[in-house]
């Protein structure tokens, strides 16, 4: 019987648990859940933290830490130490997996996407998992804005994924900016986004949720690069209008919860979802 396609994109908020390093501990919390699940799912991870597990590791010398080349190396260097801790943790528990880097071009490029497809099969006939990641040597998006979110969509569309998990750090969409206002509610879900003003007891969400926080606008100029993860509620909800477009279920869980993504499905914690 085919199984169910499942892409789960781990920023590196998650994998850092919000500290300086990735943490295994986190790593085996998400073994353990993708073991369980892979009975039923053909799984996808999409993976950033690889400028993060550089950091960690070691410092250039030269450049300026704040330019995109200066990144870009990290990410060259952090790359193969993020996929060795992948194998060491996750084969502690049986599973296997594999390194699969994109850019942007890639998936939208008919021969590409054949190639990917086809590649992907193959991996899960043979039960590995996909790790996937931006090449950000040839591209720089990620680094600059989204910590991955909109490659997750792409790929989620490419897959024809029954899911796409964003795990972040914190529990959902909230109306206004949870951290400024103490009143702020949970958004569990939406079925509609909107350029105009709308009704969130409808589930229609209005695009400019995102800047009643105090970020910047939602299609504007990105913001400046922190030190650790790149993403945000503005490049969470671009993946979803483009999860929306093409019919695919799209949540944003927090993956600092242990047992995230099983909790989520049993719907034993709150957090967002997009219908």
């Amino acid at each position: 019987m085919q199984k169910k396609k499942l892409v789960v994109k781990l920023g590196t908020s998650t994998l850092t648990q919000n500290s300086s390093r990735i943490k295994r501990g986190k790593m085996e919390d998400i073994a353990q859940q993708l073991l369980e699940l892979q009975a039923t799912y053909d799984i996808l991870l999409v993976s950033s933290g690889a400028v993060a597990a550089a950091r960690q590791t070691i410092v250039l010398q030269g450049g300026n830490r704040d330019d995109i080349a200066y990144k870009q190396a990290l990410a060259a260097i952090g790359q193969p130490f993020l996929m060795s801790r992948y194998q060491e943790v996750f084969g502690d528990f049986n599973l296997k997996v594999a390194q699969c880097l994109l850019s942007y071009n890639d998936v939208q490029d008919a021969q590409s996407i054949e190639n990917i497809l086809n590649t992907f099969h193959i991996l899960w006939q043979n039960n590995f998992i996909p790790i996937i990641n931006e090449n950000d040597t040839v591209a720089t998006e990620e680094i600059r804005f989204g910590d991955n979110d909109k490659l997750a969509a792409l790929v989620a569309i490419l897959v024809k994924a029954d899911l796409l998990i964003l795990a972040s750090d914190i529990d959902g969409l909230y109306d206004s900016d949870p951290k400024l206002h103490p009143d702020a509610k949970l958004i569990t879900l939406v079925n509609e986004i909107t350029l105009g003003r709308s009704s969130q007891q409808s589930g229609s969400l209005l695009l400019e949720t995102a800047q009643n926080s105090g970020e910047p606008p939602l299609w504007g100029d990105p913001p400046s690069v922190p030190a650790q993860g790149t993403g945000g509620i503005q490049s969470k909800l671009i993946a979803a209008e483009l999860c929306m477009q093409h019919q695919i279920e799209m949540w944003i869980v927090n993956g600092q919860q242990d047992n995230f993504i099983l909790k989520a499905m049993q719907n034993e914690i709150l957090f967002t979802r997009f219908q």
